[in-house]
């Protein structure tokens, strides 16, 4: 999670990849008139990306119910659309990455091929709500490289399993 240009595609196709599981990018999930705002400049109300969060939060419960883990990137900006999200999982793990104004907007001006315009990213890191110690969530700073956020993240998902089969 995190605002755009943080990373979160890219550490979330590595994450995947170490632990085995899908990776599924949200942006591609969003509706046609969700991205024709964003591609305009205009952000998104929370009731705009409503139905985008249960869509979501369905594909997480629908690999949960298959017994199958899942890597997602999506923004989950707020508390309550990491409520929503939740609903397809209430133990759900999230990685928030974070960084500074400067950073977000040389990656966002890099970047091709994407619709999320940098006149946007203020916006983001205005909603933006990071998540409290009971959301179970791992911080990291957007700056570090990504395989070592994937080493850390997959260290700690390896540490719960082992947890999980002891007697």
């Amino acid at each position: 999670m995190g605002v755009s240009g943080c990373g979160k595609s890219t550490v979330g196709a590595q994450l995947a990849a170490a632990l085995g599981l899908e990776f599924l990018e949200g942006d591609t999930l969003h509706p046609a008139c969700n991205v024709a705002r964003m591609v305009a400049g205009f952000a998104l109300s929370d009731a705009d990306r409503a139905g985008w969060l249960q869509t979501l939060a369905e594909r997480i419960g629908a690999a949960r119910l298959a017994g199958q883990g899942l890597v997602l990137s999506c923004s989950a900006l707020k508390r309550s659309y990491r409520d929503i999200l939740r609903q397809g999982a209430p133990d759900l793990h999230f990685l928030h990455l974070h960084g500074d104004y400067e950073l977000l907007a040389a990656r966002m001006a890099a970047r091709t091929g994407h619709y999320m315009p940098l006149s946007l990213l203020a916006s983001q890191l205005a909603t933006l709500e990071a998540p409290g110690t009971e959301e179970n969530a791992q911080i990291f700073d957007m700056a570090s490289r990504p395989e070592v956020i994937v080493a850390a993240v997959a260290a700690r998902w390896a540490a719960n399993c082992a947890g999980d089969s002891a007697p």
